[in-house]
């Protein structure tokens, strides 16, 4: 079996995630038209780009932006598990544009930032749906999570602050139509804030992603409907499902039972 495993999501063209394990493979030095973040999960390496090389260890991780020349290779004779994410380089200067910050034109390596790359990654190979792992990976590049210190945004939600009044306007569409779908970029706009913003504000407000928060919406009128009579094929299809099989997954996955358990008649005392 070959030590390497490969994310893609048509839903999510800009991006791209590997995983290796216990690998030996070489590169020679090379660049990439995608902004590359890389993590080493196990062992250690070598990396070498334009201003020096330096050991990596497990949790280093290294920013390559594209066209940087780089090689990053295991010690000789060992083998080392790593991580790595490309990023289209058009969609990261867009958000980047989006929350005030400037492009990054050299390389960065961080010896504490392998924990919120773990995180992104596993959530990226997880079934887990397209726009959680969007507004994730919105919040860690629009955060840049690969520096020790993510840089803060020009006009970062601070704790404390008061709430945007944009995030309020936001939750009364989700409640009041959550069967229609909404993209994190329209939301984000009917809010007035960058995406990146959006996904911390609306998170800070109501402690869920915009899309899980949205599910959860379809989940509570979906429990009203069925209590009411509705059939479950049909409370699926009125309120944006898949199918009835994603519905009753999701459905199960919130309230512990079936649709149909859900709806068949309460015993009374």
């Amino acid at each position: 079996m070959s030590p390497s495993r490969f994310w893609r999501d048509p839903a999510l063209p800009y991006a791209e995630c590997r995983r290796a394990d216990d690998s030996r493979a070489c590169y020679v030095a090379h660049a990439h038209d995608t902004l590359s973040v890389g993590m080493v999960e196990r062992g250690a390496s070598r990396y070498r780009c334009p201003t020096g090389e330096q050991a990596l260890q497990a949790g280093s991780v290294v920013m390559v932006p594209a066209g940087v020349v780089h090689a990053c290779n295991p010690l000789p004779g060992r083998a080392w598990s790593y991580r790595m994410l490309h990023l289209d380089a058009a969609w990261c200067d867009a958000l980047w544009r989006e929350t005030g910050l400037d492009a990054p034109l050299a390389p960065v390596v961080s010896h504490t930032g392998g924990a919120a790359l773990a995180a992104l990654t596993d959530l990226l190979f997880s079934p887990a749906a397209a726009a959680d792992k969007e507004a994730a990976l919105v919040d860690y590049v629009g955060g840049q999570g690969w520096h020790d210190a993510p840089a803060a945004p020009a006009h970062a939600d601070t704790a404390g602050a008061a709430p945007h009044p944009g995030i309020a306007r936001v939750v009364a569409l989700l409640r009041a139509d959550c069967a229609c779908v909404h993209t994190l970029a329209a939301l984000a706009a009917h809010a007035g804030l960058s995406r990146y913003h959006f996904i911390r504000a609306f998170h800070a407000r109501t402690g869920m992603t915009p899309h899980a928060y949205q599910t959860d919406q379809r989940i509570q009128q979906a429990r009203r409907l069925l209590r009411a009579g509705a059939a479950p094929a049909r409370v699926a299809h009125d309120l944006g499902f898949a199918d009835q099989s994603h519905f009753q997954r999701v459905f199960k996955a919130r309230v512990a039972v079936t649709p149909g358990q859900y709806r068949a008649p309460a015993s009374g005392r």
